[in-house]
């Protein structure tokens, strides 16, 4: 019973990101604000998605852990997000944050 439930749960997380591609995807701009390693999220002031979402500063779950070791406040970031989905794909850092 356990590995059938098992099997139900992964068949059903492979359909959700399988679904990105089916999604209208945008090209996300924004400056990192706190990183949360315990919660794998980064809080991100963004730029404005036209069509979707107005600039805002929210907090993101990155679909790459590493991600968190790469950035800290004042990084500015490039991430691609889909529709109905607040998580930041393939995230980049477009100016890091210079050391004082």
């Amino acid at each position: 019973m356990l590995a059938a439930v098992l099997i139900a749960v992964i068949l059903f997380a492979g359909s959700i990101f399988g679904q990105n591609d089916s999604r209208k995807s945008y090209t996300f701009h924004g400056r990192v604000e706190k990183v949360n390693r315990k919660t794998g999220t980064l809080t991100v002031n963004g730029e404005e998605l036209e069509g979707w979402m107005p600039p805002m500063t929210m907090q993101y779950r990155v679909d790459n852990l590493v991600v968190l070791n790469q950035v800290k406040a004042g990084t500015q970031i490039e991430a691609t997000v889909y529709e109905r989905d607040l998580t930041l794909h393939d995230v980049k850092v477009i100016t890091p944050v210079r050391n004082k």
